[in-house]
């Protein structure tokens, strides 16, 4: 009995240490989504403490027109996988946007993929205190939407001192202009010639008046009365047949790697816009756009700038493909992407990767509206 016993404490001691230990502690970064879509970035630096307990700061900011930090306290349930954290207080921001300031309470899923980890899910904000009326604010009031964040080793900001002596991570300056050149170009003002007004000599008076023309009169021409023709005519409205779809062939990024169907779009609107932006940190992801085989978008890097392609839909055409080729892995392998579709009035989010033998494919169809 006593042996039994041991042998399956020892199996059970030697499989904990295969399975990584899930642990949130580290530095985070991504994006919010409101519910009026507009885009965020977003960091996290957390502080995981023994099982559960999680302390951090986030950091969100929209260019140069907003910026904030803020305080957070939450945990982490390892058995779920599930994160909640909220902020406690703002304790930087600079604003042009006018109005109150905002705090968030997150409700996060943890996944892993390869040596990927995310969090992703959706946040509630409410009007921090001293804008807020005497009886408190609500979570929602400030706000929802959704959040998508990634694992990295590096900030846009520094390392908190708390995480320090706890992971490997280094500063990262992004988004700075170019500084101005020295040497600007000369532009030599356009010549212009004088303009000289012609000389006009003076006209003495005639000494004798000038003749008087008088035109001849003509009697105006009457056309003959044309005949109408009463006799009934058949007239016949060529067919018009509707062109072939031109079918372009595979290109070889196409043809020679494994091309796997990311998700099918239903959609009842002429017009579908497709927005593609870096999921996580700015690693020099460089994709290539391929609409029915033929190249739409060629080697364009994801930044958080969007890349957009827009595709037409009809009975005609049918259905769609758009297909995403990785050019190159970045610094973090796979090549991620955030895609988000927009068909009239839905929105849908899709998260793409690709590998240099992998692309993603999502497929477009149309269905008449009823």
């Amino acid at each position: 009995m006593f042996r039994k016993f041991a042998l399956s404490f020892s199996l059970l001691l030697s499989f904990s240490f295969l399975v990584p230990a899930q642990d949130v502690t580290g530095i985070w970064k991504g994006y919010f989504i409101t519910e009026t879509g507009d885009y965020y970035k977003l960091e996290f630096q957390v502080l995981q403490n023994g099982n559960a307990a999680a302390t951090g700061v986030s950091y969100s900011y929209l260019d140069v027109r907003f910026y904030g930090k803020a305080t957070m306290t939450g945990n982490f349930v390892r058995n779920s996988s599930s994160f909640r954290i909220r902020e406690i207080k703002t304790v930087e921001v600079k604003s042009s946007l006018g109005g109150g300031t905002c705090i968030m309470n997150y409700n996060l899923s943890y996944s892993r993929s390869g040596k990927e980890e995310y969090l992703e899910g959706t946040y509630l904000g409410k009007y921090e205190s001293k804008y807020s009326s005497p009886s408190g604010g609500r979570w929602g009031d400030c706000g929802n939407g959704k959040v998508f964040l990634r694992k990295v080793n590096t900030t846009d900001f520094y390392v908190e001192p708390f995480l320090k002596n706890k992971i490997k991570a280094r500063q990262v300056i992004v988004n700075q202009p170019p500084p101005p050149k020295k040497d600007t170009l000369k532009v030599n003002p356009p010549i212009t010639k004088p303009v000289t007004k012609p000389v006009v000599p003076n006209n003495p008076k005639p000494n004798n008046p000038p003749p008087v023309v008088t035109k001849p009169v003509t009697k105006p021409v009457i056309p003959p009365v044309e005949k109408k023709d009463t006799t009934r005519k058949i007239i016949t409205e060529p067919i018009v047949k509707p062109k072939p779809k031109v079918v372009i062939p595979a290109p070889p990024v196409i043809k020679n790697r494994t091309n796997e169907l990311v998700k099918v779009f239903t959609v009842s609107v002429p017009v579908v816009t497709v927005k593609l932006y870096d999921n996580g940190e700015i690693d020099g992801d460089t994709i290539s756009v391929f609409l029915d085989n033929k190249l739409v978008l060629a080697s364009k890097r994801l930044t958080t700038t969007p890349l957009v392609v827009t595709i037409p839909m009809s009975d005609d055409d049918g259905e769609h493909e758009l297909t995403m080729v990785a050019e190159n892995l970045g610094t973090i392998p796979p090549n991620t992407s955030l895609m988000v579709v927009e068909a009239g009035e839905q929105r849908f989010d899709v998260r793409i990767t690709s590998t240099e033998q992998k692309n993603a494919v999502v497929r477009f169809k149309y269905k008449k509206p009823e």
